[in-house]
């Protein structure tokens, strides 16, 4: 063969070659499955979707501080940003005062509990009044908020406690965590009642309080996934 008929011949397998390379499908080419006419959009993560505002709501915790479990439910608010309003007992914050302290450094307030958590509704005036100076005396100021043991009050206490330039602080929700009924049955009473401006009652102290500090870690996120902000009220 001569040369001329070589090189046409070369010539003809590098256009083949050629033709074949850009004709055939790529591995690295993506298929689209889009039907015709529809526009292609990102897919959108359920987390990034902004929840919409509904209100504030507030915790509160009565009977400590505990050394066990108030410890631990300031770990549980610290690990969220959230602050709350402790309603303490006198006699267990000369038992525990660093416990207060670290309460307080972290951003949360003091209320004044009493001294022995009784039923104020049963005491005399004077001693209603020792009952708020005694805790007072063991927190070293007088805070704003008087929370009564039990709840139990009436005009007279309401008196008492406002002519100290105090607030008389109940609440609206009450998920009875005191009674041990399971971090799943708090959680759920507490959401099934809330509503905008929820004063919510939980404990700290008082006894084991293990089922209401597993029922705030989840709690927390739920409030917030329903469009609540957990405020500070001005204790």
């Amino acid at each position: 063969m001569s040369s001329r008929n070589l090189h046409l011949l070369a010539t003809l397998l590098a256009v083949l070659a050629l033709t074949v390379t850009a004709g055939g499908p790529t591995a690295s080419t993506p298929t689209s499955t889009t039907p015709p006419g529809v526009v292609a959009t990102a897919p959108v993560e359920v987390d990034s979707v902004p929840v919409a505002y509904v209100g504030t709501v507030y915790l509160t915790f009565d009977d400590g501080p505990h050394a066990t479990w108030t410890p631990r439910m300031l770990s549980v608010l610290r690990k969220y940003g959230v602050h709350a309003v402790f309603f303490e007992v006198g006699q267990n914050v000369s038992w525990y005062p660093s416990i207060t302290r670290s309460l307080r450094t972290y951003g949360n307030l003091i209320g004044n509990h009493t001294w022995s958590h009784p039923d104020l509704t049963t005491l005399s005036s004077s001693a209603v009044t020792s009952q708020l100076n005694r805790m007072e005396s063991a927190l070293g100021y007088r805070p704003r908020c008087v929370r009564p043991p039990y709840g139990a009050t009436n005009s007279r206490i309401a008196t008492i406690i406002a002519n100290r330039g105090q607030r008389q602080i109940l609440w609206t929700v009450d998920p009875r965590d005191w009674s041990r009924p399971g971090t799943s049955v708090i959680v759920s009473r507490v959401l099934a009642a809330v509503r905008p401006g929820s004063r919510i009652l939980l404990h700290d102290g008082g006894g084991d309080r293990s089922q209401t500090v597993a029922a705030v870690d989840l709690l927390i996120p739920k409030l917030r996934a329903r469009g609540y902000v957990i405020g500070l009220m001005a204790c």
